[in-house]
C-alpha cells in the first residue's frame, strides 16, 4: 500500500494441470505474472498481481497457462471487477472516460476500448432488449466536436415506459449518420414481426433540417413532434450512456 497506488498480490488456486489438447496431466514449468488494473480502493489505482503457473504436456510438448478467466476476460487489462466499476463510473456517476482511467491508472484508450467492448456486449448483443418496445423515438445527436469526420448519429430510444407510466425511457441503439437512410437501414435489420409490432414511431428535430420519416417506418404514427419531446430528454437520462453504443469509429477520436 503506497500513498498513490496499491498492489494486491493474487494466485490462482485451482489447479489446471490436463493438458487441452490430448488430455494428459502436464508438469509444472513455471510462474508469469499477470498485471490488471482493479477496482480503486478508494480513487487510489489499485493493481491486481496474478501469478500464474504455466504447465507443459509431457506427451505432446503443450504449454499453457492456468485459467484467468475468473479474474478478465482473456487479454483484458482490467479486472472484472475494475471493468464493472468503469461501467458504473460513467452510466451511474456521470464520469468521463478520462476520469475513469485516471482512476485505473491506464491509458484513455484503454478504458474506452474496454467500455466500448463490454457495452457492445451487454447491450447491443443482447437480442432481448428489442423485446415488449412499442414506442420509439428517433433524433439526432452530435457526437463528434472534430472538424473531421461526420459528427451526427442517429438516436433510436425506446418510449414504451414514459408511455406506459412504468419507468425511464431506454436508449435502443446509435447509428451513424442523421439521414433518412440511416434509420431506414436499422428498420431493416429489425425482424418483421417486430416493426409490425411498433405501435407508434416518433420524430424530433427541428422544422428546418428533418427529413420526412421512412416509408418502412411503422404506419400507425409517422409523424415529427418537436425537439423538446419526451424522446429528446430521455436522451439525457445520462450522458454516458452514448458511451456503450457509440459507432465504430468512436474510439479513432
Amino acid at each position: 500500500m503506497e500513498a498513490d497506488r496499491a498492489l494486491l498480490a493474487c494466485r490462482v488456486v485451482d489447479p489446471d494441470e490436463w493438458c487441452r489438447r490430448c488430455g494428459c496431466r502436464g508438469v509444472p514449468r513455471d510462474s508469469v505474472t499477470r498485471r490488471l488494473a482493479h477496482e480503486p480502493l478508494g480513487w487510489r489505482p489499485t493493481t491486481l498481481e496474478v501469478t500464474v503457473r504455466r504447465y507443459r504436456c509431457p506427451d505432446c510438448g503443450h504449454v499453457w497457462r492456468q485459467d484467468t478467466s475468473k479474474a478478465a476476460q482473456p487479454r483484458a487489462k482490467l479486472s472484472r471487477a475494475g471493468l464493472r466499476w468503469a461501467l458504473e463510473g460513467i452510466v451511474c456517476q456521470h464520469l468521463s472516460v478520462a476520469r475513469v482511467a485516471q482512476g485505473l491508472a491506464v491509458s484513455w484508450n484503454t478504458a474506452n476500448d474496454a467500455v466500448l467492448a463490454e457495452g457492445r456486449r451487454v447491450l447491443i448483443n443482447d437480442v432481448a432488449r428489442f423485446d415488449a418496445v412499442s414506442v420509439i423515438g428517433v433524433d439526432e445527436h452530435v457526437w463528434r466536436h472534430t472538424r473531421r469526420g461526420d459528427k451526427y448519429v442517429t438516436v433510436i430510444i425506446d418510449l414504451t415506459p414514459i408511455r406506459s407510466g412504468t419507468g425511464p425511457a431506454r436508449l435502443l441503439d446509435m447509428v451513424e449518420g442523421r439521414s433518412k437512410a440511416a434509420f431506414k437501414a436499422w428498420l431493416a435489420d429489425r425482424d418483421e414481426a417486430w416493426r409490425n409490432g411498433v405501435q407508434w414511431s416518433r420524430w424530433t428535430g427541428s422544422p428546418g433540417s428533418r427529413p420526412p420519416p421512412p416509408k418502412s417506418c411503422p404506419t400507425r404514427l409517422r409523424s415529427w413532434i418537436p425537439s423538446t419531446s419526451s424522446a429528446w430528454a430521455a436522451m439525457h437520462w445520462t450522458g454516458a450512456a452514448a458511451e456503450f453504443s457509440r459507432p465504430s469509429t468512436a474510439t479513432a477520436v
